[in-house]
């Protein structure tokens, strides 16, 4: 297999995520090193895909040189670009919209990169698979700071996340004792509650509201009155994005048309701040924590995990397992088809040891 591989092209693709420059680093360390490849870099995900030459850049050590500690990704990222239905302009200067995906092949054709690894989430990797089905040798690495994707134990860029989160609700403690207040802290994760009920533990917090747990505002309100009758002056609510009450439905901040994930969850924490001031009897106040939860340095777990991920993923091409994704189970690297992840995001499990450690500390978790 080793002789059909010469050269290789990487993109990263959907929201930005600390550890994305730690796996492409690795992939051009190990492939140039280890393997004797060529690496050719393909800016602006999908996007560069389709637009071809001028987006395909060559990737030397001198490249990649230092970038192990930078948040963000040098080969810059789309999450609106799906080439299989995909917007663009035609010959006649009219804007479309159809599957544009062989363009892509046969640009990766022109280049001369034989197989690809594609840095994504569900929506990236789902295009990955399907670039699979045409022939195209894919290995995909998995990626969200939400730690949603199926099959694998961890995604990179999640504990930078939980680290950033952490470190805003310590900030917060202190004006929220100050003000004997209640502070909200609304944090990201789409449809999981990996991020509020990670950093909610980390942050000492009092309460924290996940989707895989529709809550009752009135239990959240008694906890905070239960504590400040103990003698706690204020309150700390972790949210996640995608909270929402028993009976009721998820707080969509907007939507994005001819996007691949139209819906913007957000505002959660605004709507539970007013209803806890009203019956919880302290001032509240709401803090959305929003994109910093993308930024920044990638911490030294994550820059590991992204190393191994990126390393991994070009052993998986030279041994041939086309069409598959990097996985961690426990503390070993594996993989696991494409056709199997896509589709199938991870949910925070009641009975698993996040639920398990903030019921043992009494976090009130709305239910």
């Amino acid at each position: 297999m080793m002789s059909e591989i010469k050269r290789i092209g990487v993109m990263t693709g959907g929201g930005d995520c600390p550890g994305l420059n730690a796996v492409i680093r690795a992939v051009v360390k190990t492939a140039i090193l280890k393997y004797g490849l060529e690496v050719v870099g393909i800016k602006h995900g999908y996007r560069g895909l389709y637009l071809g030459e001028d987006e395909f850049v060559p990737l030397t050590l001198h490249d990649v040189s230092g970038i192990i500690s930078k948040g963000g990704t040098m080969l810059y990222s789309s999450n609106k670009d799906n080439l299989f239905d995909y917007s663009y302009i035609d010959e006649h200067g009219q804007e479309q919209r159809g599957d544009v995906s062989d363009v892509g092949v046969n640009n990766l054709k022109k280049a001369g990169i034989d197989a690809l690894i594609v840095i994504g989430g569900d929506g990236t990797l789902t295009s990955g698979r399907d670039f699979a089905r045409k022939g195209v040798k894919v290995i995909g690495v998995p990626k969200t700071i939400d730690n949603d994707l199926a099959s694998t134990d961890t995604t990179f860029g999640f504990d930078t996340a939980v680290a950033t989160a952490t470190e805003s609700i310590d900030k917060l403690r202190t004006t929220a004792e100050s003000h004997s207040r209640t502070i909200v802290v609304e944090v990201m994760g789409r449809y999981a509650g990996f991020i509020a009920i990670a950093s909610a533990i980390a942050g000492g917090a009092d309460a924290a509201l996940i989707p895989e747990i529709p809550y009752d505002i009135n239990k959240v309100a008694d906890a905070i009155k239960e504590n400040r009758a103990r003698g706690k002056n204020f309150a700390i609510v972790v949210v996640a994005e995608g909270a929402k009450p028993i009976g009721g439905d998820v707080v969509i901040s907007k939507v994005i048309d001819n996007s691949p994930d139209p819906i913007r969850l957000g505002g959660v924490g605004e709507v539970i701040a007013g209803q806890l001031e009203h019956l919880a009897g302290l001032e509240c106040r709401a803090t959305i924590l929003g994109h910093t939860q993308r930024g920044g340095s990638p911490t030294s777990n994550d820059r590991i995990l992204s190393t191994r991920y990126g390393s991994y993923a070009v052993k998986l091409l030279m041994e041939g397992k086309f069409g598959n994704m990097v996985v961690l189970d426990g503390t070993k690297l594996g993989y696991d088809s494409l056709e199997n992840v896509i589709g199938k995001n991870k949910a925070v499990e009641e009975s698993g040891y996040w639920i398990k450690t903030a019921r043992a500390i009494d976090m009130c978790l709305g239910d």
